[in-house]
């Protein structure tokens, strides 16, 4: 799909849209922080190469943006949603209870999770073990479950500095604070055994255990960050000592001041991400509301321009970024050409 027969197809249809009395001609966005800086620059592009408006694109979380966008169908609500993990069932549930019960799943790419300090700071070869014992409330110590007693790296990691522990991750309502809790968090409390021992604590429930490993500390050492990445850099900068959670391509883009630590042995790149080496990815998406393809003009010419080869693809600007490229991306494509929405319709 090249850009030039995207415009003129934009064009085309621009000019029908012209026709129609539409309240609102601007695509609305909404959601994933660690989505936005791909979508900004898609909706610049977009905005220079069609004849439609710039979309408006939001920040707020994955989980706000979900909320958002399934509030109903309308021009006062959103027609995307940005997002850093999967849509969940009880969010579905939630849209169709509003009247959003076609929605269009769209994969753009895979990005990683990174654990980065200042860049004169110490260096770390972290596993999810270290984070698990630095982070969870409480942890099991000679059999024993009791509150986190550990105040500095080398009591987390005989190996690691002796640096307290300062911990800026990412609030509630992003969705890398999901995976961040299963993929580290709570890795770290299975691959400790620990989590067995929350297991019978709880009489063998399994969800209970899970949340006792995940349930991060309160006492400062851990300090939630609902702004974006730039956020993070800046409590960084302002204590040499903090490690933050951020997207591989924050990281990416700020090399002159950060330094990244290993996960696993494996340093995370976008070639380690590609491969599935690097053991703290997760896949990126925006969420399309289909009852507004045809009545929000452009809609569908942005959703289609944002997989374009051009675009998403391993040459375009969302990789150099630092995006990695979804392989399967020419069937993200059809999804979008064909309006395919959750479940499989059409």
């Amino acid at each position: 799909m090249s850009l030039v027969k995207i415009t003129t197809s934009a064009l085309a249809i621009s000019a029908v849209c012209a026709t129609a009395a539409v309240a609102r001609d601007q695509v609305q966005v909404a959601g994933s922080s660690t989505v936005l800086p791909y979508a900004s620059i898609v909706a610049e592009a977009f905005g220079e190469n069609f004849d439609f408006p710039t979309p408006v694109v939001e920040s707020g979380g994955s989980s706000a943006g979900l909320k958002r966008f399934c509030e109903g169908v309308g021009e006062n609500t959103i027609d995307v949603a940005n997002a850093s993990r999967q849509i969940k069932s009880s969010e579905v549930e939630a849209c169709a209870a509003n009247g959003v019960t076609d929605i269009i799943e769209v994969r753009i790419g895979y990005d990683g999770i990174v654990f980065a300090s200042d860049i004169n700071g110490n260096t770390f070869e972290f596993t999810p073990e270290d984070w698990y014992k630095a982070l969870s409330e409480t942890i099991v110590v000679d059999g024993e479950i009791v509150p986190n007693p550990n105040k500095n790296w080398n009591e987390v990691n005989a190996s690691f500095p002796d640096q307290p522990i300062q911990a800026y991750i990412p609030g509630t309502k992003h969705g890398t604070r999901e995976v961040f809790e299963e993929k580290v968090i709570l890795a770290g409390c299975e691959a400790t055994g620990d989590f067995d021992v929350f297991k019978a604590a709880n009489g063998d429930d399994k969800k209970a255990a899970e949340k006792a490993c995940i349930a991060i500390r309160t006492d400062g050492t851990s300090v939630d960050i609902d702004g974006d990445y730039t956020e993070t850099l800046a409590r960084i900068e302002s204590n040499k000592d903090g490690i933050g959670v951020f997207g591989l391509a924050f990281y990416e883009n700020n090399t002159d001041k950060l330094s990244v630590a290993t996960m696993s042995g494996v340093e995370p790149t976008v070639e380690s991400i590609s491969t599935g080496d690097y053991p703290v990815s997760r896949p990126l998406f925006f969420y399309v509301k289909k009852a507004h393809i045809g009545v929000i003009p452009g809609l569908k010419e942005y959703a289609e321009f944002f997989v374009a080869d051009e675009i998403a693809g391993p040459d375009g600007p969302l990789a150099e970024y630092g995006l990695v490229s979804d392989p399967e991306l020419v069937t993200v494509q059809e999804t979008v050409a064909n309006e395919t929405v959750l479940g499989g319709g059409s």
